[in-house]
């Protein structure tokens, strides 16, 4: 299908990009690497009067160390998180779980604060967020600040961000020591995932010191599944993890559809952790 009619704008800084955003109000929409927005425009599911491209602000790619800390400009595409050095070494579970996003085309041109900015909860990356306790930076008229991941997803296709403000960094903790796994079950390869789990694990004196699980496509946002997280602690072998993850649907609202009913997403996830939480922990 043709696209509804649009004007188009092509920023070349933050400022100039939120200038134009708060000039625009709610009309607007921001193209980054264009995987999610396009679609939206070709079936006429969106319908901006202004198209704010900002793929050619260079401050908005690359990765920095920032003492504790991974920095991770929203414009870098899904391509470069998975090859980054620091990001392999210090936020494993985003660079696995990224290589498993859609193809290569996609993953080419697609980007981490696009994805997240997104916000559908099918996505894999949002999940991941959320386990990783990332934080993320956006700008605005009146200056920047700092969201949590846990409070960024809304609802569905729904995040924090106003109108007139932009992504521009998430910050990721660096995850040494932890082990990490991104287990999702898809109807065939490339598809979006009918239920993801985001594991990671510490272990310590031959157990699970604490654990963190993000679930994607169990509600209409991203979510913990704290319950979970919670009987983990403490376990000490593949019994005690397969209890644990009995509760993993605790709390959780999955959708009907065409792929899985509720049911069958509950129990994918409780079958999703356990695995995701084996591997993640050297025993799978």
């Amino acid at each position: 299908m043709i696209p509804p009619a649009f004007e188009y704008a092509r920023p070349t800084s933050v400022g100039e990009a939120v200038r134009t955003l708060a000039d625009a109000g709610e009309e607007a929409k921001v193209l980054a690497g264009g995987q999610s927005l396009l679609p939206l425009l070709r079936l006429r599911l969106a319908f901006p009067e202004l198209v704010v491209d900002v793929g050619r602000i260079p401050e908005l790619r690359g990765v920095r160390e920032d003492g504790g800390t991974l920095v991770i400009g929203a414009l870098t595409t899904h391509h470069d998180v998975i090859r980054d050095p620091l990001v392999r070494r210090h936020a494993g579970l985003l660079a696995e779980a990224t290589a498993t996003v859609a193809d290569p085309a996609v993953r080419h041109r697609g980007t981490l604060g696009g994805s997240l900015a997104h916000a559908d909860p099918a996505g894999d990356l949002p999940a991941v967020a959320l386990a990783l306790d990332a934080e993320l930076v956006v700008a605005g008229p009146g200056g920047r600040r700092v969201i949590p991941a846990r409070e960024f997803f809304v609802d569905y296709l729904q995040s924090a961000l106003a109108p007139d403000e932009l992504l521009v960094e998430v910050r990721i903790p660096k995850t040494d020591g932890w082990g990490f796994h991104y287990e999702k079950f898809q109807r065939v390869a490339q598809a979006w995932a009918i239920v993801g789990v985001a594991a990671l694990v510490r272990r310590a004196d031959g157990h699970i010191a604490e654990a963190r699980i993000g679930l994607t496509n169990m509600g209409s946002t991203p979510l913990r599944a704290t319950a979970a997280e919670q009987a983990l602690s403490g376990a000490d072998g593949p019994q005690a993890v397969a209890r644990a993850a009995e509760a993993a649907a605790e709390g959780t609202r999955p959708s009907q559809d065409l792929s899985a009913s509720p049911e069958y997403r509950e129990h994918l996830a409780r079958v999703l952790t356990r695995r995701a939480v084996l591997a993640a922990g050297g025993t799978g």
